[in-house]
């Protein structure tokens, strides 16, 4: 990994930190802990763990792939095998979903590590899109801290710390700027007026500010 930007560097330290700190706060959870409803509409705390676990395979997939020389989908039956594997394991144990987000963790960080300069400067395959294989950590460390939150424990929005904050506020204030018609490319002033953190969760559809409508980018 001598190859790699400081920005990649930096997302890959992220999102391990972020798996570590989402297994620690999984401690004590039980089985009924795990059904009750998640913050994401439709979804309880174990679907949305099972997504977690799930989303770190897709990036393995899409991660060997580009070992190989390929453009690896990040699922390969697209949407409808996503929400399908997500509801398979939906259902299970409080210890099979914690062991299933500790496996795939690791099996995710084992592949950071065995990918050479090539694998990374190649292309996956996201649901979203063309993605390039550099950007997956971020994308990964998204995920875990995003989604840690959206569980509805202890751990929030004003919890993510504040690197990731940084980036992602970058990124959503550039994507708000590109659905807006030309010229409203300033965020309104109350968004403006908000905490950075509160601001991203904002972006990211995660809270709700008076006098001001939804981002709608998410």
């Amino acid at each position: 990994m001598s190859g790699l930007t400081n920005d990649v560097r930096r997302a890959l330290r992220g999102a391990a930190l972020a798996h570590e700190r989402l297994v620690v706060d999984l401690a004590g959870l039980t089985d009924e802990d795990v059904q009750r409803p998640s913050l994401l509409p439709t979804w309880t705390v174990a679907h949305t763990l099972t997504h977690i676990a799930r989303n770190a395979d897709s990036h393995v997939a899409m991660l060997q792939a580009a070992e190989r020389g390929e453009v690896g989908a990040q699922y390969p039956g697209g949407a409808e095998q996503r929400n399908a594997d997500i509801e398979a394991g939906a259902l299970r144990s409080v210890a099979a979903l914690i062991e299933d987000v500790v496996a795939s963790n690791v099996r995710l960080e084992t592949a950071w590590l065995e990918m050479a300069d090539q694998g990374w400067n190649g292309e996956g395959s996201s649901v979203f899109g063309p993605v390039p294989v550099s950007d997956l950590p971020f994308r990964r460390w998204r995920e875990a801290v995003v989604h840690h939150a959206d569980l509805g424990l202890a751990y929030t929005w004003r919890d993510w710390p504040s690197d990731f904050v940084r980036v992602e506020l970058g990124r959503r204030v550039m994507e708000w700027a590109s659905r807006k018609p030309m010229g409203l490319t300033t965020l309104p002033p109350i968004a403006l007026g908000l905490s950075e953190h509160e601001r991203v969760a904002w972006l990211l559809g995660r809270t709700t500010v008076a006098d001001l409508d939804p981002a709608g980018i998410f």
